[in-house]
């Protein structure tokens, strides 16, 4: 027979103090790194989004100002640079439309919502590899 305060005991929550090592054992499920991923590219985007309009800017300025533009953009440093933030916002698109689809209640059960978020990280970065390919002129 089981005693009352032992079923008591067990239902508590367990406190745990998750230091560096431990945080290690402990694996995020795919939904919670792209949740994560879309946090951080949506918080890229929106700090960058001054610098991007002002290069946007100064690049329909004038034929001169195109000319800057294009010589800034042709350093492999700023080609990278330009890839992340082209990742940032496949990313949060295509992660997004997850989120307006989870909404709708639609993939919401566990291993759905699972397969959906791989699905969405793979294609976020294949896009970027698309993208990325087309950049540095390779097609």
């Amino acid at each position: 027979m089981v005693d009352a305060n032992q079923e008591v005991k067990s239902a508590k929550p367990v406190y745990r103090n998750i230091g560096l090592a431990q945080l290690v054992k402990y694996r995020l499920p795919w939904a919670g790194k792209v949740s994560i991923l879309h946090r951080i590219s949506g918080a890229v985007l929106f700090l960058m989004l001054p610098f991007i309009l002002y290069i946007f800017d100064q690049s329909l300025a004038s034929e001169l100002s195109y000319q800057n533009f294009q010589a800034i953009t042709g350093n492999v440093l700023v080609k990278i640079i330009c890839l992340g933030l082209i990742w940032c916002f496949l990313h949060h698109f295509c992660a997004g439309i997850r989120y307006l689809l989870l909404d709708l209640e639609i993939g919401v059960e566990k291993h759905e919502a699972n397969r959906s978020a791989i699905v969405v990280f793979c294609i976020g970065v294949a896009l970027t590899a698309v993208v990325g390919l087309k950049l540095f002129g390779l097609y």
